[in-house]
């Protein structure tokens, strides 16, 4: 079992930024891919962004690249989202998720099915 804590959520403007953090406790976390997603209201779950390998290779969907970083600190099993230069339509609750799942395909990893543990969820909201 593998238990995900989300937290550094909160209310931003515009061109803000914040940074989540996603503290993993449980088995081996460097095991895992670690993704993060993010729900608006009334829409479905979709993929923000992943890591993994020793490499710490990272993918982004085309909404947040060159915007949003992710990255992890191996020794304290937390996984770091950097999130700058925010818009209105970043305003979602954001999910963490590990997947233990061996894929050659990054795509998908894009897929919240794939993944076998999720956060809580911290609410993101960006006012224009």
């Amino acid at each position: 079992q593998v238990q995900l804590v989300e937290s550094g959520g909160g209310l931003v403007q515009a061109g803000g930024s914040l940074r989540l953090s996603c503290a993993a406790s449980g088995r081996t976390f460097s095991n895992y891919v670690m993704g993060w997603f993010r729900q608006a209201p009334g829409k479905e779950r979709e993929f923000v962004a992943f890591i993994r390998g020793n490499a710490g290779t990272t993918y982004y969907s085309d909404s947040v690249k060159g915007r949003f970083t992710i990255s992890r600190d191996s020794a304290k099993n937390t996984v770091f989202l950097q999130m700058n230069s925010l818009k209105p339509e970043d305003t979602a609750v954001y999910y963490c998720a590990a997947s233990q799942e061996m894929y050659s395909s990054a795509t998908s990893y894009y897929r919240p099915q794939v993944y076998d543990y999720w956060g809580q969820g911290t609410q993101v909201t960006v006012s224009s």
